[in-house]
């Protein structure tokens, strides 16, 4: 009996066995740095779980996962230069480790290497598969320049963030279990429920993530508390607050000693209950993403390895 945990260490020995090789070393060094610092693996999960949902070939599974995880990591390369990022998962970012030029290279030869592997996918629905695939990586190039083009911009809505955040982070989720399903030759229409859950779920994973960036603890996140405070990101707990209070919240973010400023906007937001708040939607989605279980549970599908996932991610602490 497959469970999170198994699947999850299938995935690091395929991983291990199928590290980046090419010359020169300071370009393939870095792409296999990125790819060993560890995570949950969420994507590869994904993939392996929704080709296991429909007896797939289980190494199809996990090849199409590989991709998915090729393809995060390469966004995670050149997101964290342009968030001037220092760290990620506790260890030093990418450009902070070589430098800038070289983490912008591997970044790309990450993206190459994504579609290389799947022009060599042997499986069913290689077609479906790409096409899904490269809705999907414009969408998350899409996402990130609208969270980029937010920082500056005072007229951001909340529907905008969510749909920001749907682009940025839930697609690839929905892209993943959908793609791992087409890899098990699944009809389209269970196909396209298993994505309809991904995105409810991917919703909620990413507020928990900006949840955490501020009101989590660091020793466990690897992040420096109130990091999107100090970069002014438009999220939803920023949103919120300067809709129930723009004085307040103008005052607050018009700190410019940033210790100061990170400890009062979080009172600040404890006060007004935001961070409860956020718990909420991010509870809403997760119900959501159980009634997308439950119709798939008509069907025939046994979803037990989903629900635990879904519990898994939502009691997540980093």
């Amino acid at each position: 009996m497959n469970t999170i945990e198994k699947l999850q260490n299938d995935y690091n020995q395929f991983l291990n066995q199928n590290s980046f090789k090419g010359s020169p070393d300071n370009l393939y060094n870095p792409m296999n740095y990125i790819m060993s610092l560890g995570g949950k693996r969420v994507r590869p999960l994904l993939s392996m779980i929704g080709n296991q949902l429909v007896n797939g070939d289980a190494q199809h599974g996990i090849y199409i996962g590989h991709i998915m995880e090729v393809f995060h990591n390469f966004s995670l390369v050149h997101d964290d230069i342009m968030d001037k990022a220092d760290s990620r998962r506790g260890k030093p970012t990418v450009h902070k480790k070589w430098d800038e030029p070289t983490a912008i290279l591997s970044g790309d030869n990450m993206l190459v290497k994504a579609y290389e592997l799947l022009i060599n996918y042997t499986g069913p629905n290689k077609d479906a598969i790409l096409k899904t695939f490269t809705k999907t990586a414009a969408e998350v190039c899409e996402g990130q320049q609208n969270d980029m083009d937010f920082e500056s911009r005072n007229d951001v809505d909340i529907d905008s963030y969510l749909h920001m955040i749907q682009n940025k982070t839930a697609v690839l989720l929905g892209c993943s279990i959908k793609c791992g399903a087409l890899s098990g030759n699944c009809n389209e229409q269970t196909s396209n429920e298993l994505y309809d859950f991904a995105i409810n779920m991917g919703m909620a994973f990413q507020l928990m993530d900006d949840y955490l960036d501020t009101f989590g603890n660091s020793d466990n996140t690897g992040k420096i508390k109130g990091g999107d405070i100090l970069q002014g990101k438009k999220t939803w707990l920023f949103l919120n607050s300067q809709h129930i209070d723009q004085e307040k919240h103008q005052e607050l973010f018009n700190d410019e000693n940033n210790s100061t400023k990170v400890n009062a906007i979080i009172a600040h937001w404890q006060k007004i209950e935001l961070d409860k708040q956020c718990l909420q939607l991010i509870e809403d989605y997760n119900k959501k993403a159980h009634s997308n279980l439950e119709r798939i549970e008509k069907n025939g599908v046994d979803t037990e390895l989903l629900i635990e996932l879904l519990n898994y991610l939502s009691e997540r602490q980093n």
